[in-house]
């Protein structure tokens, strides 16, 4: 695989004023369940790659369509209208229709932080030492880059395990210096289903299998993005 040094161009939520009516949540959610893979609408006050968590309310027009991925049950919700409440496994919808459906996720896998995992009531021992290997189930996968200090490396390294030569460079830059997602789709990295690879940015490392099943994510945004999202462990 050819080394690339390519530039960040991705998704970043940006910050913005949320209307209390639209939106219930006091604050970024301390353990967050759910991932917003699509949001059509103009009074919601949520954006595309948000994060929310079990509590939040999410109030929808007639003709809204919100779509939710929960990242340890793996339900895949469309949402159309309706007033919405995010629990920890799925949503309550009042007033709206739902579809749901089951998708190939990490679940419960994913690894909190100590804080996370004391509000959870989870074993952050457990959680921070129980040996884990994420899996990503489509490609290319999107990678959830954490904020950066300000001596951190910007460099993105994705290497096949046991055979360094494969791997990918990308040159984060400071776009995504304060946190945010990179598709690797923006890049002509090309991973291989089975393989192991690992990923490294500064002091952060996390290795992670491509499903032996997985393929290339269709353009239409049918995949779900929870099935080829990879998270570094929390620092």
């Amino acid at each position: 695989m050819t080394n690339n040094a390519l530039g960040a161009a991705v998704l970043i939520a940006a910050a913005l004023a949320i209307p209390e009516a639209a939106f219930a949540r006091a604050a970024a959610p301390l353990v967050p369940t759910a991932l917003v893979e699509e949001v059509k609408s103009a009074s919601a006050g949520i954006e595309f790659m948000d994060y929310v968590g079990p509590g939040d309310v999410i109030k929808l027009e007639p003709s809204d369509l919100l779509v939710l991925s929960y990242l340890k049950s793996c339900e895949h919700e469309t949402i159309t209208g309706g007033t919405v409440r995010v629990g920890r496994e799925q949503s309550e919808v009042e007033g709206g229709k739902v579809v749901r459906s089951k998708v190939p996720c990490n679940g419960g896998n994913m690894k909190l932080s100590r804080q996370q995992a004391n509000a959870s009531g989870a074993s952050s021992y457990r959680l921070q030492n129980a040996h884990f290997e994420p899996t990503v189930y489509a490609l290319p996968p999107v990678i959830e880059i954490p904020k950066l200090r300000g001596g951190d490396s910007r460099t993105l390294v994705i290497a096949r395990t046991k055979r360094p030569s494969e791997r990918v460079t990308v040159e984060i830059g400071d776009a995504l210096s304060a946190g945010g997602f990179y598709d690797l789709a923006n890049s002509e990295a090309r991973l291989r289903p089975g393989a192991l690879y690992t990923a490294t940015l500064g002091s952060r490392t996390v290795t992670f299998k491509v499903d032996a099943k997985a393929r290339t994510a269709d353009k239409a945004g049918k995949t779900p993005i929870v099935s080829r999202l990879l998270r570094f462990p929390p620092g």
